[in-house]
């Protein structure tokens, strides 16, 4: 079964990577995961936060994350487009997160923002805090940054990966499955049914991203994947059953 990732949580419902989008998300019926994005602030604090500046989510807050404290950055409002729909919503921390999805069967598809800064350090942290929840077993790591996917496995090798891309790689599988990760983390649009053949033939696992329109929905999970991230998870779910999974 394709499994239904909620992209920053319920995104689509909901203001993103916020505590009331992944609260939400564990109440969808047929939701197997949560994927959201990690950065580092100023002080050295593991936050949920999607771009590596603040101005399109951030009502009062602008600049980079990286250059504030944690309890700065508390006082940003991130509700986002759904302002005044919703309670205000602030950032959170990776350690807050984890305490919604622990009590959950819910895995987590945590993506390292290692893309723009590298974020000294941040695997290991983040690695720490997964060990201190017991949610290594529960949690796969990505990265558009593929060395700082490499990073994590020297740190804790039977971690899953995924190596996140928006551009149309030649031979993917086969450049997945030699760097030694297990996972393809690719945009829909790029993915036909012969390039998903071909990266399956490598043993490595495909979950892609932003996947919202049923038309996609619906052709990627004929496809095969193993998960489609997109902002309505109740959608994958409807669609899921209505084709027999």
């Amino acid at each position: 079964m394709t499994k239904n990732f909620a992209h920053r949580g319920f995104s689509g419902r909901y203001p993103e990577n916020t505590r009331i989008a992944f609260e939400m998300a564990t109440q969808v019926p047929g939701c197997d995961g949560i994927e959201n994005d990690v950065q580092m602030t100023k002080d050295g604090e593991l936050v949920i936060m999607h771009d590596e500046k603040l101005d399109r989510t951030c009502r009062n807050l602008k600049g980079y994350l990286k250059d504030y404290t944690l309890a700065e950055l508390r006082q940003g409002d991130i509700t986002y487009k759904f302002t005044g729909k919703v309670p205000d919503q602030h950032i959170i921390t990776l350690h807050e997160y984890l305490e919604i999805v622990e009590p959950t069967d819910l895995f987590s598809n945590i993506e390292l923002k290692t893309g723009i800064f590298p974020y000294e350090g941040i695997e290991l942290k983040v690695y720490e805090e997964l060990r201190y929840f017991g949610l290594l077993d529960r949690t796969m790591i990505s990265s558009f940054n593929h060395y700082s996917c490499k990073r994590f496995k020297e740190i804790c090798p039977e971690m899953e990966c995924g190596l996140l891309t928006e551009s149309w790689i030649l031979n993917a599988g086969k450049y997945v499955s030699e760097n030694g990760i297990e996972n393809y983390h690719p945009v829909f649009a790029e993915l036909t049914k012969e390039k998903v053949d071909e990266i399956h033939s490598y043993g490595v696992g495909i979950n892609t991203w932003t996947v919202n329109r049923e038309e996609d929905i619906r052709r990627l999970i004929s496809y095969g994947v193993e998960s489609v991230i997109g902002n309505y998870p109740d959608k994958v779910t409807r669609i899921r059953e209505e084709m027999g999974q």
